[in-house]
């Protein structure tokens, strides 16, 4: 089990210590610390990302808090304390993720049609070196 400061979690998770700091007081990370100051490691290196990616995809942090214990020990389903409401947020949340997925992959395939154009366009008809300025 290994050790370290929050500037060296913020380093290998890249996530700013501010920003550990608000997880800490959210109740999304808990860390053990000895008395010099280091955090347990093993846990929050995978957990970080995991909270900053829930984030990303637009969930709440009360919601991160009350899913996260689950995403930790698969199959641990707490829910005990899950309300008819909650559960329903939850729903609207995933449909939510879902959508944007939806239109990332349209996005996504977007781009790749155009690069893909570009590129047969460029092979067709080469634009000599140092034609095209930047811009």
């Amino acid at each position: 089990m290994g050790y370290l400061r929050i500037g060296e979690l913020s380093q290998r998770t890249e996530t700013s210590r501010r920003l550990l700091r608000y997880y800490e007081e959210q109740g999304l990370i808990f860390s053990s610390r000895e008395a010099n100051g280091y955090r347990d490691d093993d846990e929050l290196v995978d957990r970080v990302p995991q909270i900053r990616g829930m984030l990303a995809a637009g969930l709440h942090t009360r919601i991160i808090k009350q899913i996260l214990p689950c995403l930790l020990t698969p199959r641990a389903i707490h829910s005990f304390d899950v309300t008819p409401e909650m559960l329903a947020t939850l729903e609207l949340e995933r449909d939510s993720m879902t959508e944007r997925i939806h239109v990332l992959e349209r996005n996504r395939d977007a781009v790749a049609r155009y690069v893909a154009e570009v590129r047969r366009v460029q092979a067709e008809s080469p634009v000599p070196a140092g034609a095209m300025s930047p811009g």
